[in-house]
């Protein structure tokens, strides 16, 4: 799930080098902490969260076909 989030990060910022994903694990939740530049943060969230919640959605999905919980931090 950590390759879906940069893959969609990467696909949405111009600084391909500034995205970065790490991992953490807390009580059988795995959350994943999304870090771009500060300039292009606005890309990820997305006009009203609208593009950080469909990432969000997407992650969910693909945790609900592994059993998983996920949760997606995203900041600079």
């Amino acid at each position: 799930m950590k390759e879906l989030v940069e893959f969609v990060a990467k696909s949405l910022v111009d600084n391909h080098e500034a995205v970065s994903v790490e991992e953490h694990k807390d009580r059988g939740t795995t959350i994943l902490a999304l870090r771009v530049s500060p300039d292009e943060i606005g890309r990820v969230i997305g006009r009203e969260g609208k593009v950080a919640n469909a990432l969000r959605t997407l992650l969910r999905v693909a945790a609900q076909k592994q059993r998983k919980r996920v949760i997606l931090e995203i900041g600079d």
